[in-house]
């Protein structure tokens, strides 16, 4: 619609918070009636992301007979289980207006898709909830973080047997239902698109399997959630008219290596991988680009009947993503051109842009880009549910950490979320990842560090798990106060 007037900043409403997931900060893992989630069975990594892909049963077995958190930090995280109540007072703190956080399905349903539910389980939840509410903080609760019930993945081998949908829909029919007064802003599954590198967001063994039967049994996984999204997104729409449901990506902004043609052709396939996900969820259909994909890699997904209506009617309400990194293409790398993974991708070094210890590149202007191109194409309201700095923080002999560097990244971002609000994109809100440290997803590490808040814990699990705000806090705090007008 055409206006002389539009947007100069942020807007009255902007959602100004925070986000983390159960499994890598709640701890109580076997307490209060919990059962193992498959993050649980991860050992702790290093520099790369493949302990939580090349996972066998004998591993899996083994973990499960393990009382071990220090071989397991996902066990332990940063104990919110136990602190939530000073947690969520250090968010109030910086003035949070919402905070995403993930429901453990096993804290539930132990095994997924046990006879009764866990009360105290749900009771935990009901205890979060009511203490968010208690400092005005909106509860963004995320259905499915990385976190698939171990014992189905022996059941089931986990998201590749349709069987296991009628357990997931009868647990999000349940939380749907029990928080339905307390929850407005709900999402299904985390980072779904990153279910094509295996078993973290699968819970499927498939370690054994050719690169074939791998990619076949993981888009086949990928429908199944597909479908358990869109029956949770009914669901909700029945239970309450007036809450949202969201799906969410993990976002890597591509870019063509050089002009060459065959740059730009490259990275729009590569680019469609990343986009096929919320098309699916917010058209209700799969598009046209993949069939020919399917055929190339010979992937036949099976489908009922009754799969392609139920996809088309019952659409997700607003896109939300993480955003940490781009990545580009290149059609005709050298031997000088480095291959580098950023975040779940594959993709090459970007001379333009500097990197972090990890290798992420550090790209703000593509938020930018990635906010402007999904509003073009989807036209829905978006929400930025993660964005943060992974970094090792220095503890001062006077208790103290200066961690300007992440600062700089947060109000680099910050600046062109900004822009894309002047360019005319409707944002919901921004949730940083993470307002107090926790056990990283990729490596299982606590060095790897995102939080505002310092958390005395190490790799090796000692620690007093104090919390300690950093310099960020304070500068975070001042950010929403003025509504983003102090960057």
């Amino acid at each position: 619609m055409y206006s002389t007037d539009y947007p100069q900043s942020f807007p009255a409403g902007f959602l100004w918070g925070g986000a983390s997931a159960a499994t890598q900060i709640e701890g109580g893992w076997n307490v209060d009636g919990k059962g193992l989630s498959g993050a649980e069975c991860i050992i702790a990594g290093g520099q790369k992301n493949s302990t939580q892909d090349n996972v066998t049963k004998k591993d899996l077995l083994l973990a499960v007979k393990s009382q071990s958190e220090m071989k397991y930090p996902k066990r332990h995280g940063n104990d919110f289980y136990h602190r939530y109540k000073e947690d969520i007072q250090l968010m109030a703190k910086m003035g949070f207006q919402a905070y995403r956080l993930s429901i453990s399905w096993s804290r539930i349903f132990p095994h997924g898709d046990d006879e009764k539910p866990n009360e105290k389980g749900l009771e935990f939840y009901d205890r979060i909830f009511d203490e968010l509410h208690r400092y005005n903080i909106e509860p963004v609760v995320t259905l499915f973080h990385y976190d698939t019930p171990v014992a189905l993945t022996f059941k089931y081998n986990g998201w590749a047997d349709r069987k296991i949908i009628s357990a997931a829909t009868r647990y999000t029919q349940l939380v749907l239902k029990r928080y339905s007064d307390k929850v407005r802003y709900w999402m299904t599954f985390n980072e779904i698109n990153t279910g094509t590198t295996g078993f973290h967001a699968t819970g499927a063994v498939d370690s054994d399997l050719s690169k074939h039967e791998q990619l076949q049994l993981r888009y086949q996984a990928l429908h199944h959630q597909f479908i358990a999204s869109a029956i949770a997104t009914k669901q909700l729409h029945q239970i309450n008219p007036q809450a949202k449901m969201g799906c969410m990506i993990g976002r890597d902004q591509t870019y063509p290596a050089t002009a060459n043609p065959s740059d730009s052709i490259l990275a729009q396939q590569e680019d469609r991988l990343n986009l096929f996900y919320p098309d699916v969820q917010i058209r209700g259909e799969y598009p046209e680009y993949m069939n020919r994909y399917f055929k190339d890699h010979g992937i036949k997904i099976k489908m009922k009947p009754d799969d392609q209506q139920l996809l088309k009617k019952n659409t997700v309400d607003y896109l939300s993503f993480s955003y940490y990194t781009s990545r580009v293409s290149n059609s005709r790398p050298t031997s000088s051109d480095k291959k580098i993974t950023v975040n779940m991708a594959n993709g090459f070094n970007n001379p333009y842009l500097e990197g972090t210890p990890w290798g992420w590149l550090i790209d703000p202007v593509g938020l930018r880009v990635t906010l402007n191109e999904f509003w073009d194409r989807y036209h829905v309201p978006l929400f930025i549910v993660e964005n943060g700095l992974g970094a090792v923080d220095q503890l001062t002999n006077d208790r103290k950490i200066h961690d300007d560097y992440r600062i700089n990244y947060l109000q680099s971002h910050l600046e062109q979320v900004k822009e894309a609000i002047k360019d005319g994109v409707n944002l919901i809100g921004y949730l940083m990842w993470s307002p107090i440290d926790l056990v990283s997803f990729s490596t299982s590490e606590m060095k790897k560090r995102y939080g505002l808040v310092y958390v005395d814990l190490d790799n090796d699990g000692n620690g007093s798990l104090n919390r300690i705000p950093k310099d960020s806090f304070y500068w975070y705090r001042q950010v929403i106060k003025t509504n983003g007008l102090k960057l």
